[in-house]
């Protein structure tokens, strides 16, 4: 019998109340929008910009992540970014290798498109998680985003 591996769904009618259900820490309320703000958000954007995804393992809601694609950065109408904008793990799931597989799962899509470089912001202080994104080879870029530091990944093109 093989274990289901974790994988990310399109949230749909189908799945969208396991969707909106997924909470985290109340200590980490403060660092990351709900689930339903996101989707709100990615609802108003252009089409393709927002890329919001259910992390599922086995027959359980785990997670929930949003990627932006080749967008325009503020404060630079020339340069274009890819990756990742929010991340909720479930606080019951968190510690078992489910915000990892976002990153990665986040890093595969913008390889397939062509890009080289994943970046996300957080929120800065001893209750962000930059720890998290640094041991997963996040360098910070020494700029700002919305009060939020910003990270970046040189995603190998092997």
């Amino acid at each position: 019998m093989t274990t289901p591996e974790p994988h990310l769904e399109e949230v749909t009618p189908l799945n969208l109340e396991a969707a909106l259900g997924i909470r985290i820490r109340p200590d980490q309320e403060h660092a990351v929008e709900p689930v339903a703000h996101s989707l709100a958000e990615a609802y108003v954007r252009p089409p393709g910009v927002a890329w919001p995804r259910l992390i599922v393992d086995g027959d359980r809601a785990v997670g929930f992540l949003m990627a932006f694609l080749d967008i325009d950065w503020p404060g630079d109408g020339t340069l274009r970014r890819s990756g990742l904008w929010r991340l909720n793990i479930a606080a019951a799931e968190q510690g078992r290798g489910y915000g990892r597989f976002a990153v990665e799962s986040v890093a595969a899509e913008i390889r397939s498109r062509g890009g080289t470089r994943l970046y996300v912001t957080w929120h800065p202080g001893p209750d962000g998680p930059e720890g998290f994104y640094k041991r997963l080879g996040f360098r910070v870029t020494g700029e700002e985003s919305g009060g939020q530091t910003v990270g970046v990944l040189d995603l190998d093109r092997s």
